[in-house]
């Protein structure tokens, strides 16, 4: 019998107009609201990233984050 699929943790989140608009995108495609579709990208993290990209892109990400914040 497959899990129930209940959104059980409402989170305050802040994101980029960037991260947002391509969140918004990605579920859209995948015919999700975004709430679900956040799930489904966490649920499926390491199948759904690569390592050496995601390690890349974070490096990348953290090196600008305060110029950024300005």
């Amino acid at each position: 019998m497959p899990k129930r699929f209940r959104l059980t943790r409402r989170l305050p989140i802040a994101m980029t107009e960037d991260g947002y608009r391509r969140l918004k995108s990605f579920a859209h495609e995948a015919g999700l609201d975004e709430g679900e579709a956040l799930s489904f990208l966490f649920e499926n993290f390491d199948s759904v990233t690569n390592h050496d990209n995601l390690t890349h892109r974070l490096r990348l990400f953290n090196a600008e984050l305060e110029s950024r914040k300005k």
